[in-house]
């Protein structure tokens, strides 16, 4: 009796999870939910080695820059040249204010590659953020609205471009006395807005005839709402791929101006001034100009592989 009594408690459990196992079998396994295109762009940026290099190597020379003094005690500015003279390289004091030697007026090398890292990432930093708030808002203004006012930020868009980016910084900066670095940041973004304003409009272009916006637009949203919630946000990818590979771009082109005689001039420290002076001492101690030098590369070349792996993270074509 009691095994009639299982059998029987068994068939009707089994009877009863026949209709909960149909309708599971007939409705299948759980759609995987979509990512967005900033999900989609940070799975595959996560999985590229270029990417998290060049991450690597921006977070080095962001904490460098934010904080030399974790690195060394020596000043950037102390002269000793009684005793330290072009004194050579020291490969046996890693890390130490002679591991890279000292220049022509006695000055650690060491130091002053740490500390002209702070002035070098401030100017591409901050051209950056003022390029792009620039060239988003002129971008944003002629695509949307169109018409006469896009004709007028256009033509004023195609005179800037057409002015050599260099040779009008160069123009810009020798009408200043005193170049700091907000003197520099201000001449660079004031002629380099001009390619972020053309992508902007572009992007904005596209976006606006999106049926989202149309459905925005029928049901009486505002115009600041529409631009702020609707076309900003999905204009961003190709905005912020161009500053991000021109990020690398403002840094050489201070270290240019620099070089020159015309950019950051002392007491600040950088690396392309570090590369003037050290174009002197050429054939007698080549690592005063090397050294510098190099450190440019490094972070032009980090911010491009950078700017890099983003544009082919966001770029649907490039997928």
């Amino acid at each position: 009796m009691p095994e009639k009594t299982a059998e029987k408690t068994a068939d009707t459990t089994l009877k009863a999870d026949v209709p909960a196992l149909a309708q599971t079998a007939e409705a299948g396994p759980e759609p995987a939910k979509a990512r967005s295109l900033w999900s989609d762009a940070w799975h595959d940026l996560r999985r590229n080695p270029l990417f998290l290099g060049s991450a690597v190597l921006i977070l080095l020379l962001l904490l460098i820059s934010v904080a030399p003094g974790l690195f060394t005690s020596a000043s950037p500015r102390d002269a000793d040249l009684a005793n330290h003279y072009l004194q050579p390289p020291n490969w046996t004091h890693f890390f130490a204010p002679d591991w890279l030697g000292y220049d022509g007026q006695g000055r650690s090398i060491y130091a002053r590659v740490l500390y002209g890292a702070r002035a070098s990432i401030m100017v591409g930093v901050g051209v950056t953020i003022a390029v792009t708030v620039l060239g988003t808002l002129i971008g944003m203004l002629a695509g949307y609205f169109g018409g006469w006012l896009d004709s007028l930020l256009s033509r004023i868009t195609d005179v800037f471009f057409g002015i050599p980016f260099l040779l009008g910084a160069l123009v810009v900066l020798t009408t200043f006395e005193e170049r700091t670095v907000w003197v520099v940041i201000m001449a660079l973004s004031f002629l380099g807005w001009t390619q972020i304003a053309r992508v902007a409009r572009g992007s904005v272009i596209t976006v606006k005839q999106a049926d989202y916006v149309m459905a925005a637009k029928a049901l009486g949203a505002s115009t600041s709402r529409i631009l702020l919630r609707h076309i900003l946000p999905n204009s961003l990818a190709p905005i912020i791929v161009v500053a991000t590979i021109a990020l690398g771009g403002y840094i050489a082109a201070e270290a240019t101006l620099s070089f020159l005689g015309v950019g950051l001039a002392e007491p600040t420290v950088s690396w392309g001034g570090d590369v003037s002076t050290g174009r002197e001492q050429l054939r007698n101690a080549p690592y005063v100009l090397i050294i510098p030098s190099v450190m440019v590369s490094i972070t032009v070349l980090s911010f491009l592989m950078f700017g890099d792996a983003v544009r082919n993270a966001l770029d649907p074509k490039l997928r």
